[in-house]
């Protein structure tokens, strides 16, 4: 569904989108892949590795989601949206939360705003496990994008945007991951957890842009799709990466949870199980038609969606074998 299609990425520079493009540019022929990020020097360095020269459908453009006239001009002509961009540091978003709401709250509306505005067909934000019950700014500020691209379904009903979003949890290895830090620690012989019990969900970023590439053919608006996903223990984390160190519990840090949460027990009456993910209905009825010959089945009205209590658990060797291919 890709080929002769143009698609923007916003944030187009980061771990993301640098996989996305790979895959764009690997498994189909795409008419334009439009990169829209703020960092020049990033998109000078992904021009290195995606040149115009050797891939004409690429495009690179400097710009901000919180500049509303900037992204008129880029989302012209374009058919897909992934929205990737965002400032996602929790402790920089505790201490600087005008400037997170900016980006990821006012951009995200100013995305939702020219899509619309510009005919584009479909757009897909990418959420986080933070967004489920948020206890910090980072997450209430991607729970308020989320609200804000489902109800989009609504107000741009007559038009042809569709809009999803897809939410999932750490991606290994990714900027800002607990790997990368272990590995680091590992030289000095000394890793630090925060909390002992805590687990979290796992997933590669490869697996991450596979899903949400498939949810542009599953999507019909108005939906969050859950990825099924192994979680683990960060004491299996730690024994996994460097089984010869000490380790130091250093306590949770502000706005962290023991468990990641993806769907909450008040959204169980709105989800739906299929084979490999969930889908979390919109609770709007102006969508409800939408959803008529959905599939899956309902989950239980008492169902959460956690990384403590998930069945599917990702063991030591299993990480092991992942991180060789990384």
């Amino acid at each position: 569904m890709f080929d002769g299609k143009t698609i923007l990425i916003t944030g187009g520079t980061g771990s993301f989108g640098k996989k996305c493009t790979e895959a764009l540019l690997t498994r189909h022929q795409p008419k334009k892949i439009i990169i829209f990020s703020r960092d020049e020097f990033k998109q000078y360095e992904m021009a290195q590795r995606f040149p115009e020269s050797k891939y004409e459908c690429m495009r690179y453009f400097i710009g901000d989601v919180r500049d509303k006239e900037r992204l008129q001009r880029a989302l012209h002509g374009v058919d897909y949206v992934i929205h990737a961009a965002a400032l996602k540091q929790v402790p920089a978003a505790e201490y600087n939360p005008t400037e997170c709401i900016k980006t990821n709250i006012y951009g995200a509306q100013n995305v939702i705003n020219v899509a619309a505005d510009r005919g584009v067909e479909k757009v897909i934000a990418l959420s986080t496990d933070k967004a489920a019950n948020p206890i910090n700014l980072y997450g209430a500020t991607k729970l308020c994008s989320d609200k804000l691209f489902v109800a989009a379904n609504a107000f741009v009903a007559r038009d042809v945007t569709r809009f999803a979003v897809v939410r999932y949890g750490n991606v290994m290895g990714s900027r800002g991951s607990v790997i990368p830090l272990f590995i680091k620690q590992r030289e000095a012989g000394r890793i630090t957890v925060t909390d002992p019990r805590m687990t979290r969900f796992w997933i590669t970023l490869e697996q991450g842009v596979d899903f949400v590439l498939s949810c542009f053919e599953r999507m019909v608006g108005g939906e969050v799709f859950v990825p099924k996903l192994p979680s683990m223990n960060i004491m299996d984390l730690a024994q996994a990466i460097c089984p010869q160190c000490e380790v130091e519990s250093i306590g949770i840090r502000p706005g962290e949870k023991i468990h990641e949460l993806m769907i909450t027990q008040d959204d169980a009456r709105m989800t739906r199980e299929f084979d490999d993910h969930f889908v979390i209905q919109p609770d709007n009825h102006y969508l409800t038609d939408r959803f008529q010959d959905m599939g899956g089945k309902p989950v239980p009205s008492d169902f959460e969606y956690d990384s403590g209590s998930n069945p599917q658990k990702l063991s030591v060797e299993g990480l092991k074998e992942i991180l060789e291919q990384l």
